[in-house]
């Protein structure tokens, strides 16, 4: 019996000993967590404030794209409109020379009638 006590005894304070190191390593490894989680969450935060940065930047150069084809539809309406105005003024001037071709050959056939009497 006095065997079976030591054994129980030298049980119980192998079985305190390993609680004391669980223990310890418990601590440890929930200071480990907690780091490994506060880390985790400052890397979140970092993605996170890139992402709103980018889209930021996205949303800057979606506008900027969209004012340059704004201004660019407006630049191609107005060469389009010069276009359009400079053919109207060589129509208007074609147009001229042949009316002034057509009075200078009405007054030559004229001036022919009063020379030659026809």
């Amino acid at each position: 019996m006095e065997t079976a006590a030591k054994a129980r005894a030298e049980m119980l304070a192998k079985a305190k000993a390993r609680a004391e190191a669980a223990k310890v390593n418990f601590e440890s490894k929930t200071e480990e967590r907690k780091a490994v989680a506060a880390a985790r969450e400052e890397r979140a935060a970092k993605r996170a404030e890139e992402k709103r940065l980018a889209a930021i930047e996205a949303e800057k150069r979606r506008l900027a794209e969209e004012e340059q084809r704004r201004l660019a539809e407006i630049e191609a309406k107005a060469q389009a409109e010069r276009e359009h105005e400079a053919s109207i003024r060589a129509e208007e001037e074609r147009e001229a020379e042949l009316k002034a071709k057509r009075d200078a050959r009405y007054a030559a056939r004229k001036a022919g009638k009063k020379k030659g009497g026809r």
